[in-house]
């Protein structure tokens, strides 16, 4: 097998039992880090410190991940212009912290006749948001609930 590692003088093919005897005598792991190559390749390390510093490798890679969280915000067909604005001013918030916001209008009964009423809310909801987020979904009937989605625009730094 090939021996490689930083603190190996003579890198170069060794048989395995003599591979195992220097690893040994270095009192470190013989790793194998390439099987299918000809001859395979070893490398002689603590194997507890390479599993320590790839975990933390991976934490750091998860610390990095930005969570997305969606609010919703539910209207009616025929939402009061009072509700109205303190909803939009609910969903400003939610976008200034950086929230996706799923905004619907949910249709009870007879008021799926009103499906124009419930798209003029909603695309008139997202052009009071304009400036803090953009539409990623238009207005979609799905069932009795007309959904739209809002992501928030990048913060410029």
């Amino acid at each position: 097998m090939r021996l490689v590692g930083d603190n190996i003088e003579n890198q170069g093919v060794y048989p395995t039992p003599e591979a195992i005897k220097i690893a040994d005598e270095m009192e470190l792991d013989l790793v194998e880090i390439s099987p299918k190559a000809d001859p395979p390749v070893c490398k002689i390390i603590d194997y507890q410190k390479f599993l320590y510093q790839q975990k933390k490798r991976q934490k750091e890679l998860k610390q990095k991940t930005v969570k997305v969280t969606v609010k919703e915000i539910r209207f009616g067909p025929n939402t009061d212009e009072h509700d109205y604005s303190f909803k939009l001013n609910h969903a400003k918030k939610f976008l200034e912290d950086g929230s996706k916001v799923k905004a619907f209008v949910f249709f009870k009964g007879r008021s799926i006749l009103f499906k124009d009423k419930g798209e003029i809310l909603l695309l008139r909801f997202a052009q009071d948001l304009e400036e803090l987020g953009k539409v990623e979904q238009l207005p979609r009937l799905e069932g009795k609930r007309m959904t739209m989605f809002i992501t928030p625009k990048a913060k410029k730094k």
